[in-house]
């Protein structure tokens, strides 16, 4: 438990001290974010605003998982799959916004990065750990689901579909971190409960995220970016294999899932109706700002919606 304790602090303070002095080097950078012309109009004023700011995240949690490495190696596969997709979202944003690229990279860059790194950790998960790739079954004490040779085609559907849908909640001050930190204290207590070894890494992205969000609440002064968001979908995805629980990830990951079917709800309708529209916008949280609701409401309510998740989860277990 101290250890735990430890991670947090540590984290937290890296987060929080080093947020002072990132944020102004990427303003020099001209680092900011670019709005959509087309999207709610409360945002143009965020133009200009730095983005990036998920190295913090990133920098903050990979700094103390590394101190706890050597005593808890059961975190190296998270670390491993969480750094992996950060720094495919952090060359996305550095061509985006240092390199004047509005594109950043390709979609198939995108996903070739993503493939080569679930890869890396399916290859590490299968070959250096005693995981096995059975999941708990939610609320069926002891029952797990083992799909035999399918099992490695659903880790990566399930590793990249969670990646993603961290990326598509990323769109408010303060949403993707505030959720995910919901999915970081679940994931810390159930590490901590079953003594699995992976609890400094859950520790540091809970600590790292308290660190983070001083700067990323409504009015935001950073935004994570793609770094932040995809090594948070990184780190969901990797906790919830390590702890072989892949389908408690549709419960306390509901927002991310509901983000993701909003969007290719909106495409698919669009494209068969000849241009007509299920949600005023995709995601789904714009929908909710088209609709009067304001940020921090929105951002409340998505991350209460995960809390009363992650309890029910708890309770499936």
């Amino acid at each position: 438990m101290m250890g735990s304790i430890t991670a947090v602090m540590i984290s937290f303070f890296a987060s929080a001290v080093l947020g002072p002095v990132l944020i102004p080097f990427l303003r020099w950078l001209k680092c900011g974010q670019m709005v959509r012309s087309d999207g709610p109009a409360a945002h143009l004023k965020k133009m200009g605003t730095p983005t990036m700011g998920g190295i913090l995240i990133l920098f903050s949690v990979t700094a103390t998982s590394l101190l706890f490495l050597k005593d808890y190696p059961r975190i190296a596969p998270i670390l491993l799959l969480t750094a992996g997709f950060g720094l495919v979202g952090l060359m996305d944003d550095y061509i985006k916004v240092v390199c004047r690229r509005s594109m950043g990279l390709t979609p198939w860059q995108k996903l070739l990065g993503q493939l080569l790194v679930t890869a890396v950790f399916a290859w590490y998960l299968t070959r250096y750990t005693d995981v096995s790739l059975a999941m708990r079954i939610p609320f069926l004490s002891g029952r797990y689901l083992d799909f035999g040779v399918w099992n490695i085609p659903i880790l990566f559907f399930v590793t990249l579909g969670t990646a993603n849908g961290t990326n598509f909640t990323d769109g408010l001050d303060g949403l993707a971190g505030s959720v995910t930190l919901m999915v970081a204290v679940f994931f810390s207590v159930v590490a901590i409960g079953t003594s699995s070894g992976i609890e400094p890494v859950t520790c540091a992205v809970a600590g790292a995220l308290m660190g983070f969000l001083l700067f990323n609440v409504h009015p935001a002064a950073v935004f994570m970016g793609d770094t932040g968001s995809l090594a948070l979908g990184g780190f969901v995805a990797g906790c919830g294999y390590m702890l072989q629980m892949p389908l408690y990830i549709a419960i306390i990951g509901v927002i991310y899932l509901v983000e993701v079917c909003s969007v290719i709800l909106q495409v698919g309708y669009f494209k068969l109706s000849g241009g007509k529209r299920i949600f005023r916008m995709a995601p789904l949280h714009h929908h909710f700002e088209l609709c009067g609701w304001s940020e921090t409401r929105i951002t409340a309510l998505f991350t209460i919606i995960t809390a009363l998740m992650c309890l029910l989860a708890l309770g499936g277990m």
